[in-house]
């Protein structure tokens, strides 16, 4: 009996996981996005939590568990100014537990949402946001001050409004800490491993490689000067770029450098991967490169690339910041670099292609790191409880 009554309860929990269902919506993403799909809902959805994925993308109905509705593209004047309308009408016939969302450009919807139609609300603030805003080269400079404290300001009306806050660390999560008795959790950005295997032995064609932003506050001039001093060697590293730019002059800005350094031929670059390719692209250089700067928004949130580059067996030189300094010091897995030298990174990257052995011995020590702990696994099991107890409030 009392076995028949455990099954009973198990049963009767799964049914009520079952029976919850997440409505995430964007109108900022028209590809997947690797935290919000791969990260967090596409586990939830295996885990038998109901997802509805609301975006402008071409879409299939259904993939793996996860059901998506397409938004029209706002092709013309008209689709922009009644684009809210209609996403509001679409969430609201979804009738889901929750509503989960990330742009802060939607914020406005939301409160919406939440005050007026009385729908649970999520916002998961996976950026510090005001810090963008306080650096981000499409605002002019004389208001992005003005930008910021607005930004901040609204985030804390939707801490105080909202159901549920999620971050990426804990140091954005502090300033929204005590607004609201909202819950609040911290998400980190870990890899799931079902698209980052154990990397196999192969063939290197980069020495380097680097993913994420390219501009001056991601490190990438500094990047350059490094590969510039180690030009002189018998043979002269390649280093591979993978991500975005600001904008077009953003981008003639950085080929421009390239050319002046001489590294064209040192030098490939390829835009944005889709997720389920970037351990295949990672996986062809020798060392992952975080050389970040110091700028406000790197000074509070925890790039996601180191825990990538060990999730494929690559040693790691990083910007010593305070996000990145806990997880690398004493890791026996990475390096650290003063961020505004070039002399320093180029002699971490020297000293790792001289000693392969002892490159290759880190590299393993960061894949241990992301098996045993780096990994998405437990934050999903975290994320599932977090939504299912907003879900299940009275």
């Amino acid at each position: 009996m009392a076995t028949q009554a455990a099954e009973l309860l198990r049963g009767s929990a799964l049914e009520q996981r079952r029976a919850i269902t997440i409505c995430h919506f964007t109108t900022a993403h028209t590809t997947l996005k690797s935290r919000s799909f791969h990260r967090e809902f596409l586990p939830l959805a295996a885990g038998g939590i109901g997802v509805r994925y609301v975006a402008p993308m071409a879409a299939p109905a259904r993939r793996d568990g996860v059901d998506f509705i397409s938004l029209p593209q706002p092709e013309n004047r008209l689709r922009r100014i009644f684009g809210p309308v209609t996403l509001l009408e679409k969430l609201l016939r979804q009738r889901a537990s929750l509503y989960h969302f990330q742009d802060p450009q939607l914020l406005p919807l939301a409160f919406l949402l939440k005050l007026v139609f009385r729908r649970r609300v999520v916002y998961d603030a996976y950026e510090d946001f005001p810090s963008m805003a306080a650096s981000s080269p499409r605002i002019p400079r004389v208001l992005r001050r003005a930008a910021a404290k607005i930004v901040a300001a609204v985030e804390k009306l939707a801490a105080r409004s909202f159901d549920g806050i999620v971050t990426a660390d804990p140091f954005t999560l502090r300033r929204l800490a005590h607004a609201g008795r909202n819950k609040k959790l911290v998400f980190y950005n870990f890899p799931n491993l079902d698209f980052f295997p154990h990397p196999p032995p192969r063939a290197k064609h980069f020495d380097v490689v680097y993913r994420g932003g390219i501009s001056h506050r991601a490190g990438t001039f500094v990047l350059l000067d490094a590969v510039r001093l180690l030009s002189t060697r018998a043979k002269p590293p390649r280093l591979l770029l993978i991500g975005y730019f600001d904008g077009p002059a953003a981008e003639r800005e950085v080929r421009e450098r390239i050319r002046a350094l001489g590294l064209e031929s040192s030098v490939e670059i390829r835009g944005r991967l889709d997720h389920e390719d970037m351990a295949e692209a990672l996986g062809d250089a020798r060392i992952g490169v975080c050389p970040l700067q110091p700028v406000p928004k790197f000074l509070l949130n925890i790039p996601v690339k180191i825990f990538e580059y060990w999730a494929c067996g690559l040693p790691v030189i990083a910007s010593d910041l305070p996000p990145v300094r806990p997880f690398i010091r004493n890791s026996q897995a990475a390096f650290l670099f003063r961020p505004e030298s070039s002399t320093e990174l180029a002699r971490s990257i020297a000293w790792l292609l001289n000693r392969p052995r002892w490159a290759a011995r880190m590299g393993a020590y960061g894949r241990e790191f992301v098996v045993r702990r780096f990994n998405n696994q437990g934050e999903v099991h975290r994320l599932r409880n977090f939504c299912e107890r907003i879900a299940q409030m009275q």
